[in-house]
């Protein structure tokens, strides 16, 4: 399957699961729209599959959803309600994401050791293309930036935002997955507010290099034998 096949597929999947999200959360097009800084006829293309968002705007779109990033690579969608939304500067927020995107970008490419015009020549994208993504003056279609980092071996998870109003939400939704995950006796064990000291204890061990924590354990077993 050649490169522009691959990234008609992927951007038609991604507007059955846009507009799966969408439905799920109650929530109109023209509000999405607003929330990801688009236009309603933006919206509508990447909700009918013809045109594929950026990652930063998927990330302003499911952080107005209160809806899970992975939602666009599976096919649940976690819940139905009404989800809260906060304001903030929007285009300054796509901005800096884009022009951060287009740094990690070049960081990868390097890390590769690929040149532009191999990159070009890998995925079909072109030189000036690619140029203008890495120095985030062009917003990066999803499914290009997926095919990019499929050639240069990276991965989507190491771009998502983890430092802004959207990566903070990101990564206590992540926390709340982990912990659903987790166990149900371990999940009560971690509710209880008395086994508080037994959890700060793990932390303190879990920081502990190898030959502190054989240390430690001798010392236990000195005492106890």
């Amino acid at each position: 399957m050649d490169s522009k096949t691959q990234v008609t597929i992927r951007t038609k999947k991604l507007g059955v699961l846009i507009r799966d999200a969408r439905i799920a959360a109650r929530r109109k097009p023209a509000e999405c729209a607003q929330a990801m800084g688009v236009t309603n006829g933006v919206f509508r293309a990447y909700e009918s599959g013809r045109r594929a968002p950026s990652l930063p705007e998927l990330e302003a779109l499911v952080y107005f959803l209160d809806a899970p990033i992975n939602h666009f690579w599976g096919k649940e969608i976690r819940s139905d309600d009404a989800p809260p939304y906060e304001r903030f500067d929007l285009p300054r927020l796509l901005a800096v994401r884009q022009r951060k995107i287009g740094a990690l970008l070049r960081q990868a490419r390097n890390n590769a050791a690929m040149s532009a015009r191999a990159l070009t020549q890998e995925t079909g994208i072109s030189g000036a293309r690619i140029k203008a993504y890495e120095l985030g003056e062009r917003a990066i279609p999803l499914p290009e930036l997926e095919m990019l980092l499929h050639a240069l071996n990276a991965q989507i998870k190491t771009f998502f935002d983890r430092s802004g109003p959207i990566g903070q939400w990101l990564t206590n939704e992540e926390a709340v997955e982990n912990f659903l995950e987790l166990p149900e006796e371990l999940r009560q064990f971690v509710s209880l507010p008395v086994n508080r000291p037994y959890l700060e204890l793990a932390m303190k061990l879990s920081a502990m290099s190898r030959d502190k924590l054989r240390s430690v354990a001798e010392d236990i077993l000195d005492i106890t034998l």
